[in-house]
């Protein structure tokens, strides 16, 4: 799996007109399930990102993981971040697992990271997102389970 993480003041996503998941100080995830990604690769994940120390302590130091501090998350699945540029203008996305499966791993992560005890939001799988956020630092993270 595939994560960019971005520490946020607030984030929300908008759905035609309707925002379906919002929150305040945390953690923005945007999230790609690969092919051959299992449940594995989601509690794998969900686990790195919960102890993660990117949050500001008392003296300002990135020390302080999502779990410690209340804040929380808002998950948005994002299969271009798959994407293959090696070749050409035109990116190539057939790293993406298949939509049934990246439904099911993306929920799956949702979960997983919930089961941390973090307050988690999210996006609409599949759907037009528009994606607001305040990024806070700013500080932008890059995961992916197969590195």
């Amino acid at each position: 799996m595939r994560a960019l993480i971005q520490r946020v003041s607030r984030a929300r996503v908008v759905v035609a007109g309707e925002t379906v998941g919002e929150i305040g100080p945390g953690l923005l995830i945007l999230i790609c399930a690969m092919q051959g990604d299992t449940q594995a690769e989601c509690t794998t994940l969900a686990s790195r990102i919960s102890k993660l120390r990117i949050l500001s302590d008392e003296a300002g130091k990135m020390n302080r993981a999502l779990r410690d501090t209340g804040g929380s998350a808002l998950v948005v699945s994002q299969f271009t971040l798959a994407a293959d540029t090696r070749r050409g203008n035109r990116p190539g996305f057939s790293g993406a697992a298949d939509p049934d499966t990246g439904r099911a791993l993306y929920e799956a992560f949702a979960a997983a990271l919930s089961g941390h005890g973090i307050p988690t939001q999210t996006g609409r799988f599949g759907a037009h997102m528009d994606v607001e956020l305040v990024n806070d630092g700013p500080v932008t993270i890059w995961m992916d389970t197969a590195a």
